[in-house]
């Protein structure tokens, strides 16, 4: 396999997380106001939570986290259905 130039993990660093948490907050509190009321003011922090949140990640440059790996080749399992007909 091809190493990239990321050594790191799929997983992602810390300050990708913490812009996901928070547009991920942003995203329950305006959930929330709309299932509770709809209480307007309260989804309009959410949006504003997201919308920090978005910021963070474009700040962080989250999309840098991505791991490109090498292509894989898998061979192809045999499967038969119970459906299928043998001859």
């Amino acid at each position: 396999m091809a190493e990239s130039a990321h050594l790191g993990s799929h997983a992602g660093r810390a300050k990708s997380w913490l812009a996901v948490v928070v547009i991920l907050i942003g995203f329950s509190v305006g959930g929330v106001a709309l299932t509770i009321g709809p209480d307007w003011f309260l989804f309009w922090v959410g949006v504003g939570i997201c919308a920090i949140g978005g910021l963070l990640a474009l700040a962080f440059d989250i999309f840098s986290d991505v791991v490109i790996d090498a292509p894989r080749d898998l061979p192809a399992l045999e499967h038969h259905s119970p459906f299928e007909h043998h001859r």
